[in-house]
C-alpha cells in the first residue's frame, strides 16, 4: 500500500503539499497559542506545567512539519511561489513556534507564580496573531480571496505594534518596581520572548505580502 501511495503521489500536483503542510504548521501554531493563553490563566501550577509540556510536544511537531517542508523544497522542481519565499515563510512560521515555547519555558524554568497582565496581554496578542495568519495562509492556494490575505497582514502588523508599546510599558514598570535583580532579568526576558513571538507574527505576514505582490 505504501509503494501504491508513493506511485500516485508522483501524479499530483507537486505545489499542493506546499500548501497543505503550510496550513497544518498554521494550525499547531493556533493550537500552541491557545494553550499558552490557557497556561497564563490558570493558577494552578500543576495544570501550568503540564500546558508547558503540551507546548513543547506542540513545537516538536511543528519542527517536524518544518523539516517536511524543507525536504520537499529539496526534492521538487514545480513549488507554488519562489523557492527562497517557501524558505522564509517556513523559517518564520517555525520561529513563532519557537518563542511561544521559548516565553512558556521560561516561565516554567523561572518558576513565575504571579502572572501579570503584561503577559496575558501578550500572551493574548500572539494568538490573536496567529490567528490571522491561520486566515491568510489558506487564501494563497488561489489567491482569489485577496482581501482576506491584505486584511490578515494589516491586523497582524497592527498586533505587533500593540505589542510593541504593552512591551515598553512592561519594561518601565519592571525597572521602576522590581529591587530584586534576578527577578528583573527573569521577568525582562519572558517579556522578550513574548513581544518577539508578535514580532515574527510581522515577519511571516510580510513574507505573505511579498508572495502576493509577485503571484497576484
Amino acid at each position: 500500500m505504501g509503494g501504491f501511495n508513493s506511485f500516485v503521489k508522483l501524479f499530483m500536483p507537486k505545489d499542493r503539499v506546499f500548501y497543505s503542510l503550510f496550513e497544518d504548521v498554521a494550525s499547531n501554531l493556533v493550537e500552541m497559542a491557545t494553550v499558552l493563553n490557557e497556561l497564563v490563566a490558570t493558577t494552578d501550577l500543576a495544570v501550568r506545567k503540564d500546558k508547558v509540556h503540551l507546548i513543547e510536544r506542540l513545537e516538536h511537531k511543528n519542527d517536524d512539519y518544518t523539516h517536511r517542508i524543507f525536504v520537499e523544497l529539496g526534492q521538487n522542481f514545480i513549488t507554488p511561489f519562489d523557492r527562497e519565499d517557501i524558505h522564509y515563510l517556513a523559517a518564520t512560521l517555525d520561529d513563532v513556534a519557537d518563542y511561544i515555547h521559548g516565553s512558556a519555558k521560561r516561565m516554567d524554568l523561572y518558576k513565575v507564580h504571579y502572572i501579570n497582565d503584561s503577559i496575558r496581554k501578550l500572551a493574548e496578542l500572539i494568538h490573536l496573531g496567529v490567528l490571522e495568519l491561520a486566515k491568510a495562509i489558506p487564501e494563497l492556494r488561489n489567491m482569489q480571496n485577496m482581501r482576506i490575505i491584505t486584511d490578515a497582514c494589516v491586523k497582524i502588523n497592527s498586533l505587533e505594534n500593540h505589542a510593541d508599546d504593552i512591551y515598553d510599558m512592561a519594561i518601565a514598570d519592571l525597572f521602576d518596581t522590581e529591587q530584586n535583580a534576578a527577578e528583573l532579568i527573569k521577568m525582562r526576558e519572558i517579556y522578550q520572548a513574548l513581544e518577539i513571538a508578535t514580532d515574527k507574527c510581522e515577519d511571516c505576514a510580510n513574507v505573505i505580502e511579498t508572495i502576493i505582490i509577485k503571484y497576484s
